[in-house]
């Protein structure tokens, strides 16, 4: 794998690549010897931020860590990375696609465990009509990050999200 290390705020140190060498490195069994990885290093405040993008053809593998320890960052990325790598591999098996950029030993392993997806808790709830405006005040009232609401104007469920950049989407059906 060839590494492309970067960092937004902070001065990329020897230890921190050795750290991503490590930890990343235990993941080269997944990965051909020309696959790219991208690592970003960034500060901002507090947060200690760890992204690393895989691109691939047809996917990308990426998975973001932000923690108060930048070396706990890395340490949480590697697990979010194979796991994004065995359903990808599970994605590819089904659909029989072809695999470029990952090595034939990996595709051929068997799958020792499956992943199921278990839901763990479902809510119920009433959704009185409100405007977009009101559902991002609600959103903001009970701290998530999305909003499910009944659009008073359309009488449609919509879904209103706080971005990244602190701005607010909606998401309207189409039918």
């Amino acid at each position: 794998m060839r590494y492309i290390i970067s960092g937004r705020n902070i001065d990329v140190t020897e230890g921190l690549k050795s750290a991503i060498y490590d930890k990343l490195g235990k993941l080269e069994r997944y990965f051909t010897s020309d696959t790219e990885v991208h690592v970003t290093f960034s500060v901002e405040k507090d947060r200690q931020k760890v992204e690393v993008t895989i691109p691939m053809k047809g996917n990308i593998i990426r998975a973001e860590q932000v923690s108060s320890d930048m070396y706990a960052s890395i340490d949480l990325i590697e697990e979010v990375i194979e796991r994004q790598l065995r359903k990808y591999k599970n994605k590819l098996v089904d659909q029989k696609q072809s695999a470029q950029s990952l090595s034939q030993a990996f595709i051929e392993e068997e799958e020792t465990q499956d992943e199921e997806i278990v839901i763990s808790k479902v809510k119920h709830f009433a959704m009185k009509p409100m405007d977009a405006e009101e559902a991002c005040v609600q959103m903001e009232l009970t701290g998530h990050n999305f909003y499910v609401f009944r659009n008073a104007d359309t009488d449609e469920v919509n879904v209103v999200y706080k971005r990244k950049n602190g701005t607010y989407g909606i998401i309207e059906p189409e039918f």
